[in-house]
């Protein structure tokens, strides 16, 4: 297994009911809210998930006769009550109104303060690999890579602050609940993580094409961080440096990419099969 990845450009694997008025609902598209207004999650398992996550700040819950009563099945009793905060009964026209029609709310939207990111030490306490994106900028994918994370039993993901996406309502759709139990990190310089890294015991691969296949069997005894790149600009040549190898994923198929947050699945998939 080489100590350095190879040289040479490569194309990119991962190409890859209120008493107040509603916000104004440009800003609520987006997720968030200016002021200190926090932000807004909608959907049943985003808004689920933060209830049920104590690190959470909780502000606002607006959710239809529909929405309350499928929650509350689910959240059942809580201290006496089944719910952390009141519930203010709304209808899908006025959530449709404050959150964007493409809002796929379900009925529910909660007004929350983003979550306090972890330190890095804290979050290698945390057994599995370690994603590291290195400028994924679309929500919905850095959303579906947490979601894919949290399912393969990863340790953490780490974007790097300049070039990820805030903590927004359709980055917690996509993540499914994710957002709530999945640290996620923001790291100022990316190369020097990847560093911290290495000095914890990581073993750090990128992932791109043209290369070396990614094999599971390969890193039994090894805990990694797997390194993704931006669909159509791929790893950046400071980030491929700073990776111990480069590999890969087996596409036997006509398709020679695919989307990030689908690569990153099949990616670990490929670690966590033969555990």
């Amino acid at each position: 297994m080489p100590s350095r990845p190879p040289s040479g450009p490569r194309s990119s694997q991962a190409r890859p009911t209120s008493r107040t008025q509603p916000d104004r609902a440009h800003a609520a598209q987006h997720g968030s809210t200016k002021g200190g207004g926090g932000l807004w999650l909608h959907g049943l398992h985003p808004v689920e998930a933060a209830l049920r996550n104590p690190q959470r700040r909780l502000r606002r819950l607006l959710l239809t006769e529909e929405a309350e009563a499928t929650l509350a099945a689910r959240l059942g009793t809580r201290t006496g009550t089944p719910w952390p905060l009141t519930v203010e009964r709304t209808d899908r026209a006025r959530l449709d109104a404050l959150l964007g029609r493409d809002a796929v709310h379900q009925g529910a939207a909660l007004q929350a303060d983003p979550l306090a990111p972890p330190t890095l030490e804290a979050a290698l306490q945390r057994p599995g690999p370690v994603l590291v994106l290195d400028q994924v900028s679309d929500p919905r994918n850095v959303g579906a890579i947490l979601r894919s994370a949290a399912a393969f039993g990863a340790a953490a993901v780490v974007v790097q602050d300049r070039n990820a996406p805030e903590e927004t309502g359709a980055l917690a759709k996509a993540a499914s609940g994710a957002l709530e139990t999945m640290p996620l990190l923001r790291a100022v310089n990316l190369s020097r993580t990847l560093v911290a890294l290495k000095a914890a015991g990581l073993w750090v691969v990128g992932l791109d094409a043209g290369s070396g296949i990614l094999d599971g069997a390969a890193f039994a005894e090894r805990r990694l961080a797997l390194v993704l790149g931006a669909e159509g600009e791929g790893l950046r040549r400071l980030t491929r440096e700073t990776c111990d190898e480069i590999a890969g994923l087996r596409m036997p198929g006509a398709m020679e990419s695919l989307n990030v947050s689908n690569a990153a699945a099949v990616a670990l998939y490929e670690l966590t099969r033969l555990r």
